[in-house]
């Protein structure tokens, strides 16, 4: 089978696509011919040794994929051969056939591509529990999303939308601010051309936020900081952005507002029940067709460095998707 390798540390340019044998499935395991591998901002980090989660060389980018069931381990049952199905590895899915422990896997709903449902997992994921877990949104508080054309924060966006906050989607340009719209927000700032704090302000009438979900960091952390609203939740999702914000603590004091980091991958392995109940509930919203799951380019695996420069360049609107 063909896997694209990260055989050592660098940039997109250094990976390799290889032949290698195909896996089988362990007990308690799934065997699936990967048709989608959906690749998110931490791809262009983990690839560099600069992510938190740090594999061992080699090792197959992509955390997530859809595809069909090919072969199933002792003890597995519920699942037959042939039905598709989108998974969830942490990292490894760029390669034509995947071994996943089942409670990794969910079926795909009817009406999905194998493109949209490659990438549920992580950023629909991450603002369910964002959202959820960690802010505690309530239906008609304030929802800012930084980023918010992106995979993350247009998950981010719909979601908000869906939990009835009033969401506004903060982006770079008035072609991102338009998809956000499409996609949810009632409310948009154009960062690129207005100053955030200045319009976070006039949006919410001098109040502040009440939830702020930053994909970006950087320069914008502390003018959306110093718009919270007293209590606010400040979520702190990714650095998008390049720089890892120093946050002036006095701010938190003078807000009566929170910090709150949102770590998706350590909370489906801390708290599974919670996980499966959230991927649960985002599975109605698509089955009802609440959930649109943009995907803003479908490329071959074998052309992955175009992918690649898609994230790295922050030109991607929704996900990226490698097809196999």
């Amino acid at each position: 089978m063909k896997a694209l390798l990260c055989e050592r540390h660098g940039p997109a340019e250094m990976l390799a696509l290889r032949d290698l044998p195909e896996p089988q499935p362990g007990p308690g395991e799934i065997a699936i011919a990967v048709k989608a591998a959906a690749l998110n901002f931490f791809d262009t980090l983990i690839i560099e040794n600069r992510y938190q989660t740090k594999p061992d060389l080699p090792f197959s980018p992509s955390a997530e994929c859809a595809g069909t069931v090919v072969a199933l381990g002792e003890g597995v049952s519920g699942w037959r051969i042939g039905e598709r199905v989108a998974a969830w590895l942490g990292y490894g899915a760029a390669r034509e056939r995947v071994v996943v422990p089942a409670e990794n896997v969910i079926p795909i709903p009817d009406g999905l591509s194998d493109a949209q449902a490659a990438g549920l997992f992580v950023t629909y994921g991450t603002a369910l529990h964002g959202l959820i877990q960690r802010a505690q949104l309530q239906p008609g508080e304030t929802l800012a999303v930084l980023g918010a054309s992106g995979g993350a924060g247009l998950a981010a966006v719909e979601i908000g939308a869906l939990l009835g906050a009033r969401v506004i989607a903060c982006a770079s340009s008035a072609e991102k601010i338009a998809l956000a719209r499409e996609h949810g927000a009632i409310e948009a700032i154009d960062y690129g051309s207005e100053d955030l704090r200045a319009a976070l302000r006039r949006l919410t009438e001098g109040h502040g936020v009440d939830v702020l979900y930053d994909t970006v960091g950087g320069d914008l952390a502390e003018p959306a900081l110093r718009s919270m609203g007293w209590e606010g939740r400040y979520l702190v999702v990714g650095f998008a952005g390049g720089g890892i914000p120093k946050i002036p603590l006095n701010l938190l004091l003078l807000k009566g507002c929170d910090l709150r980091g949102v770590f998706w991958g350590d909370f489906v392995k801390r708290q599974p029940g919670a996980q499966r109940a959230n991927m649960e509930r985002l599975l109605g919203w698509v089955a009802e067709g609440r959930i649109r799951a943009h995907v803003h380019a479908e490329i071959p695996l074998e052309r992955w460095t175009e992918a690649y420069a898609l994230i790295g360049d922050r030109k991607a609107r929704g996900k990226i998707v490698l097809t196999l």
